[in-house]
Formats: C-alpha cells, structure tokens, sequence
C-alpha cells in the first residue's frame, strides 16, 4: 500500500465526520437553518395559523410576502384582532403565534399550555392622529393629551390646547374622542404612557379601560384610524402605519425633557436608546428620558410556545420568527416601523433557538 492511502482514508474520515457534525443529531428535534441571510433547507409543506395585535400587522403582512419566497411550502396565516384575542387563541391552541403589544399578567400564565417565549419584532410610533380644518401642526403634551381623552376638555379652543399651540387658529369645534374596541396592546402602551406621564390620568392602564361614555370605539388601529378620518374634530390613537395608510394629521407631543418631538421611526429608535431588555425579552420604551425620543414609542412581540408538538409546524415557526428578527427586519422601514437594534434581535435569536419538538 502506498503511503498517501493512509492519508486518503484519514482525510475521507475527517470528512465525513465534519459533514454529520454540520447536520446534527437527534438531539436537535428542528431544522436550525435560519432565513437570516445564509441558505436555509427548504422545509416540508405546512400552515402557520397566527392572530393577535393590529399594531404591528402591515409588517407581519409585508414578512409573510417575504417569507414566502424563501419557503415557499410554508404557508402563513395572521389574522389581527387584536392582543387581548391572540393572547385568548394562544391559551386556547387555536393559533401556533400571537401578536401581542402588551404582556400576559401573571394571572393569567396558568391560562397557557405551557411555556411561552416572548419574541421582540418591531417597534413604532403610537401617534395621536385629528381631523382639524385648518389645522396642520399641532402641538400637544402628556396631561393635555390626558385631560382631552378622559373628556376633561372637549373643545379644540380649550385654554390649555391654545397654551400649546400660540399660533394657531383652534376653532370651538368639539372634540370627538375615537378609542379601541376590542382589547388592545395599543391601548395599553397608549394607557402606560398617559399613566407614567401624566398625573392627572383617571383611567388607569390596560388592554381595555373604561372609556367615558361620549367616546367612540372602533375595531382595531384601522378602525380608530377610520373614525378619526370620517368626523370633523375627531382625535385617536392610532399607530402609524395605519394613520399614513388613512393620510391622517398627528400631534407633536412634548417628551420627559419638554421636547416638542414628532411620530417618527428616528424618534422611536432613539426611544430605544438604553432601555433594558429584560431576561424574558420584554422591554420598555414609553416615556423614554433619552435625547430626541418620540414618548409613545411602543414595542411588540410574538408569542409562541417553547414546546413544540409538531416536527413540520415547528421547523416552519422557528424558521418563520427567525426571519422576523433577521432579514425580515429589511421591511421594518417601509412599512413605517422601526428595526430593532443588533442586541435585541441577537437574544431573539437564542431564545428561538430554544424552542423544541417532539420527544
């Protein structure tokens, strides 16, 4: 036998270890490729059923696009709804994610099949969208804001708007608050703010509040959005993708440091700024003290759980919130959103990577 046989048998034995170490064994129950930006296996045919948050759903929508021409035999589904009912579907086993803006109170973690993770996406301006003739700029803070949504003043000349806005022509038209009717991780970060800033705020927080009695509730951002754009003097929150779609005016609101600062995807990525990302993946932005933040920058998340019953659905999901937190964060901007920032979406990551199947 020659010398260089030897060397071919223990080179052709390196190699084919190598090769079963890069596939794995059958401890890793999912496939790992990740749609981040390296080649991914092209996984077996399924459907992803997820509902939730409206908050976020033009970029859900735009990665759904996205994802589908990366795995094409992954089909995904999101539904809306709002929080409140993707949280529901979720406990319920109905969905295999969920949209949520706010997060699962600890009463309510019992309600659940089991662990979840909390998967950061995107984050976005909340804005305080009106429909004022005349009225282009407008210029607005914490407890105004309070005061005009809890219907402590309901007239668009009221003193203290007119305070804010020197220049302006207010007309005494009166104001018609429009709010959410379904529960809405929206009206909870719209709430924690007004509750953080504002120490004139009644209403509390939450997903649902109890709204004075002359408002009006629409279904969904898009329903808000709809009300505002429809009635003369009307004002809502609204986020801001929803709010261009319906080319809706929205306020410049006054930060913590009494900085006029207006709904942009600049400001909310400098809301970003320093906030701590908590073990679980949970954050918060509202009422940021860092330079330039917009004051209702609001996060959001999906919700999936971290044992997976189904080989096929779980490589999809992994797969799926894999590209929402890589290259799906291309969409983010022009679908007016803000990417998270490296770290955020580095832990996402990990913690997708802990999901696990079947045995």
């Amino acid at each position: 036998m020659s010398r260089s046989r030897p060397l071919q048998l223990l080179a052709a034995g390196l190699s084919a270890g190598l090769i079963l170490a890069a596939c794995g064994g059958s401890d890793e129950p999912f496939a790992t490729g990740t749609t981040g930006g390296n080649a991914t296996p092209e996984l077996a045919t399924t459907t992803l059923n997820g509902s939730g948050a409206t908050f976020p759903k033009a970029f859900y929508d735009a990665a759904i696009d996205g994802f589908g021409e990366v795995q094409p035999n992954v089909t995904v589904n999101y539904g809306g709804g709002g929080s409140g009912k993707g949280r529901t579907d979720l406990q319920g086993g109905l969905v295999d994610f969920a949209g949520s803006d706010g997060l699962v109170k600890d009463e309510d973690k019992a309600k659940f099949k089991g662990e979840f993770v909390y998967i950061p996406t995107v984050a976005a301006p909340i804005t305080v969208s009106y429909n004022l003739n005349g009225v282009n700029e407008l210029t607005l803070d914490a407890e105004t804001t309070a005061k005009i949504f809890q219907r402590d003043i309901k007239t668009w000349d009221d003193p203290a708007i007119k305070a804010l806005n020197p220049t302006a022509t207010l007309p005494s038209t009166g104001i018609v608050v429009a709010h959410r009717s379904d529960g809405s991780g929206t009206t909870e970060n719209f709430t924690k703010y007004l509750v953080k800033a504002a120490p004139g705020w009644r209403l509390k927080s939450g997903s649902t509040v109890e709204w004075p009695a002359d408002t009006q509730a629409g279904n969904g951002n898009a329903g808000v959005a709809q009300i505002v754009k429809s009635q003369a003097g009307a004002i809502g929150y609204v986020d801001l993708s929803d709010a261009n779609t319906q080319q809706l005016k929205y306020a410049t609101l006054k930060n913590k440091s009494g900085t006029a600062v207006k709904p942009t995807l600049e400001a909310t990525t400098r809301a970003l700024d320093g906030v701590e990302l908590k073990s679980d993946l949970t954050y918060d932005p509202l009422d940021s003290a860092a330079a330039g933040a917009y004051p209702i920058a609001a996060p959001t998340w999906v919700l999936a759980y971290k044992s997976q019953p189904d080989k096929a659905k779980g490589d999809a999901l992994k797969a799926w919130l894999t590209y929402l937190v890589g290259d799906g964060q291309k969409l983010a901007e022009e679908n007016d959103f803000a990417a998270l920032p490296p770290s955020f979406t580095d832990r996402a990551k990990t913690a997708i990577s802990t999901i696990t199947g079947p045995g």
